[in-house]
């Protein structure tokens, strides 16, 4: 399976930014669906984003839209969520997630990565 590591969590203030990154090992990077997850203290396993093997297609939800925005580079076999106009609700673990299938990924199917924190202060 492919091996998924985040990194780029960090703490930032309210309407803030900040951009996570998840690095993808293999060859086959470009053949993977990914999406993001995260996981807020006391909650479950929230989607955030996915995108499809090819980039054409994206997918939000309706609490991040206009927001966030997912993107992948498979030369550099990453994916990246940049994340504007953060809010305190934003706080929470993400995680990054590849599957060969667009809807397994937003279904919550497929490969984990370990997560990176993510703290928004009010």
């Amino acid at each position: 399976q492919v091996q998924l590591v985040e990194s780029g969590g960090g703490l930032v203030q309210a309407g803030g930014s900040l951009r996570l990154s998840c690095a993808a090992s293999g060859r086959t990077f470009s053949s993977y669906a990914m999406g993001w997850f995260r996981q807020a203290p006391g909650k479950e396993r929230e989607f955030v984003a996915a995108i499809s093997w090819s980039g054409g297609s994206t997918y939000y939800a309706d609490s991040v839209k206009g927001r966030f925005t997912i993107s992948r580079d498979n030369a550099k076999n990453t994916v990246y969520l940049q994340m504007n106009s953060l809010k305190p609700e934003d706080t929470a673990v993400y995680y990054c997630a590849a599957d060969r299938d667009t809807i397994v990924v937003v279904t919550g199917g497929g490969s984990w990565g370990q997560g990176t924190q993510v703290t928004v202060s009010s």
